[in-house]
């Protein structure tokens, strides 16, 4: 389940994201085949964002353990999931389009039973359940333990729903079941939910308030893995920057915690833990909000050569007023110091990537001409690009008007691909001649003959495949690059 860097191809379509650990993949994923003869087949198609995936590995673990097996065919399944994104109109319709060719299905296979589960989930349950009509049950993602019981019912001839919200859950206790796996890399989340509120972001009314995960499941999780082959852990949370733990998940009850002088775990005392368990055992993480970006982080990261130096830190833009529109509570003087802060700490070296939105209510020519600056004086490695989509029952929806035409705003966006197309290319020739540590992740997408992996800063690199092995790690000299890849040959 590894996030592949997206390129200028397919950046136009890729959904709003906020500081949400999560850069869009830019396609769907479905489970694999491990059905047994007899078992009842579960068949899910993820939509969206990593901790989507992450979430239907957790799915498929409380689905084994109450008798289903996983299809890769949907015509071959008893139960079909749809894990949904609603971070924009475009996700919810091709979810809709999915729901009306399997409806389809269903006619000709009448006990089928179809349920979306995830973002979708709270927003659109009374219109595709009862009105519509298209879905069995509707689950959000505080309620997959109760799946097998809304199965049954559903089953009983009732159709079934719980979407709650909760202040505690995080599946700390469930082991994923690891789909479409390479083996070598894997996603650990630490927290769910998220507090910020920024005003273009449906992510808190979907997945609830932040609550963070017991260190210890975590640390089990990560010690797993690496018994089992795997070499690279990202830990993955809606801000993992404000991970705290004194023995509650609940952030409130932890903050109380701490102020009656409990001890505290904060996300660098984390990231610390799980770098000590092996040194070959690569940690990354994902994704960082810029007010919760301490130093604190950055000292730990450079203190161990396993925790990658790559940081991905949403802007969003350049604009202070923009800025303070969007909720994100910090300034642009703000940001540009912890950018800063990275390059003295971690150096030049480290990987940066952001988000960036072209065209949020009332920003001027001026005002993305500030979005432009900020990223020439940043030199990002790469972003995640796109133009504002407003969401139903956002702070924005309610309080601003969407009065950019689409046309500017499609313009815009293209201005800003377009430098970071650059930026891209100028950051990547900077590492023609070096060496660098590579963990191979498998055959390059274009050639057999080629292995691809990435290195700390989080760029891809392919290199002949000779005798090399995936899993293995590489030192390579890149001789060539193009804005999106990392060219080069082995070195012994």
């Amino acid at each position: 389940m590894q996030q592949e860097l997206i390129t200028d191809i397919d950046i136009l379509e890729q959904p709003n994201q906020h500081t949400h650990n999560r850069q869009p993949t830019g396609e769907i994923r479905r489970t694999q085949e491990n059905a047994i003869a007899g078992q009842r087949k579960l068949y899910i198609e993820s939509y969206g964002c990593q901790m989507n995936f992450s979430d239907s590995e957790i799915v498929v673990s409380i689905m084994q353990q109450h008798g289903f097996g996983t299809t890769s065919q949907a015509e071959e399944a008893d139960l079909v999931l749809l894990n949904t994104c609603a971070i924009r109109e475009k996700a919810e319709q091709t979810i809709r389009h999915r729901l009306e060719e399997l409806n389809s299905l269903k006619k000709r296979k009448p006990a089928l039973t179809i349920g979306i589960l995830g973002c979708m989930a709270e927003r659109l349950k009374a219109q595709l359940l009862e009105e519509e009509k298209m879905v069995d049950l509707v689950v959000g993602p505080d309620a997959y333990r109760d799946l097998p019981r809304l199965v049954s019912q559903v089953e009983d001839g009732v159709r079934a729903v719980n979407v709650l919200l909760s202040r505690e859950e995080t599946y700390a206790d469930i082991t994923p079941v690891r789909l479409d796996s390479n083996g070598v890399t894997a996603f650990i989340s630490i927290m769910r939910g998220c507090d910020n509120m920024c005003s273009f972001c449906v992510v808190p009314f979907t997945r609830g308030r932040e609550r963070s995960r017991d260190p210890q499941s975590i640390l089990a999780e990560a010690r797993q893995l690496f018994e089992q082959g795997y070499r690279e852990v990202t830990l993955l949370g809606q801000n993992v920057d404000s991970y705290k733990w004194a023995g509650r998940a609940n952030r409130k009850e932890t903050e109380r915690a701490q102020a009656e002088g409990a001890p505290v775990i904060d996300f660098a005392d984390l990231l610390e833990m799980v770098a000590q368990i092996h040194p070959d055992l690569r940690v990354r993480f994902s994704t960082s909000h810029p007010k919760d970006m301490t130093d604190k982080v950055l000292y730990t990261m450079a203190k161990y050569d396993n925790i990658c130096k790559y940081i991905h830190l949403p802007v969003q833009s350049g604009n202070d007023r923009i800025l303070a529109l969007m909720n994100r509570t910090y300034t642009r003087q703000w940001y540009l110091e912890r950018i800063a802060a990275i390059r003295r700490i971690l150096g030049e070296d480290c990987g940066i990537s952001s988000d960036m939105i072209a065209g949020f209510c009332t920003e001027t020519e001026e005002e993305h001409r500030d979005t432009l600056s900020l990223m020439q004086l940043v030199e990002y490695d790469f972003s995640y690009m796109f133009y504002y989509s407003e969401r139903p029952g956002t702070l924005a929806a309610r309080k601003y008007k969407d009065d950019v035409p689409i046309e500017v705003k499609k313009r815009r966006l293209n201005e800003i691909i377009a430098l970071q197309r650059e930026l891209s290319l100028k950051r990547n020739q900077r590492d023609i001649g070096k060496i660098h540590r590579v963990l191979i992740e498998g055959e390059s997408k274009r050639s057999k003959e080629f292995l691809q992996g990435r290195n700390s800063a989080n760029k891809v690199v392919v290199f002949p495949r000779k005798h090399y092995q995936k899993g293995q790690y590489v030192n390579v000299l890149v001789h060539a690059a193009t804005a999106a890849t990392l060219l080069g040959e082995v070195v012994e």
